[in-house]
């Protein structure tokens, strides 16, 4: 009996201790930022910087659009950057649309911490700038990428902008963990970047694009995200997984959609 008990106290400390680590370690795993990232402007691009309300002095990327070209507000996945982004913004620049390319704190050289309520600090400063520089909301387009789903459909819930795309987005975070990691309540998942309970709300048009085969936020996330905006633009593309942004065919099929835009 004494064995049997020590053996279940083992068990419980085991448990709780994991568990601390998993809430108190999980945005090390969940945002990894990467350590190369670029300390000046890439070619066709300024490095500008916004502030956030929160203080923080944060680097991004624009360009200006063309005349009568929409300004993509583009918000990258967690284990990328803004070089990343380039490459997965290439085909609406090549048609004359302006990027604003976000770069989170803690990424990128940038002070702070990760994490989701930062994200839209983030996301507003980025807002803040453009208007400051003249780049109305009614042009700007939000799109985000994977976890940048998050940031993209906040801002839109706040802003008037010309529309909202989520490429391989997210329904909620502790979703997308959760087929990772089975065994990890909801509740462990700090930040929730719910997307599902916030789309109806939006009031710009929305485009949904995700790969068929993505592995990593799975299908199942695009199929929540229409259910609960069923107005919405739907683009399931075969045989794409979680890379989809970074393909010409998802960046020709993104550009088609906002040349469409008003």
């Amino acid at each position: 009996m004494k064995v049997a008990v020590n053996l279940l106290v083992f068990l419980v400390v085991l448990a709780l201790v994991t568990t601390a680590l998993l809430y108190t370690q999980q945005r090390r795993i969940i945002f990894p930022a990467p350590h190369d990232y670029p300390r000046e402007a890439l070619p066709g691009f300024r490095l500008v910087h916004t502030q956030t309300d929160d203080g923080l002095r944060l680097s991004a990327f624009y360009r200006p659009a063309a005349p009568g070209k929409k300004v993509i507000l583009f918000f990258h996945g967690n284990g990328d950057n803004m070089v990343g982004a380039i490459e997965a913004t290439r085909g609406p620049a090549a048609a004359g649309h302006g990027l604003m390319l976000v770069e989170y704190r803690g990424y990128g050289g940038n002070p702070g911490s990760p994490g989701e309520a930062g994200f839209y600090r983030d996301g507003e400063a980025a807002m803040r700038w453009l208007d400051e520089t003249g780049v109305a909301a009614a042009s700007i387009v939000a799109v985000g990428n994977s976890i940048g789903s998050g940031p993209a459909t906040e801002i839109a819930l706040r802003h008037d902008v010309a529309a909202l795309i989520l490429v391989s987005g997210l329904s909620d975070l502790p979703a997308a963990v959760r087929r990772q990691a089975p065994f990890a309540p909801r509740w462990l998942v700090r930040d929730r970047f719910d997307n599902l309970s916030k789309l109806a709300r939006v009031k710009a048009p929305v485009f949904l694009m995700h790969g068929a085969a993505d592995t990593l936020v799975t299908p199942d996330h695009l199929d929540r995200l229409a259910q609960a905006r069923p107005d919405a633009a739907v683009a399931r593309v075969a045989g794409a997984g979680h890379e989809l942004a970074y393909t010409a065919l998802a960046q020709a099929i993104l550009t088609r959609w906002v040349d469409g835009l008003d």
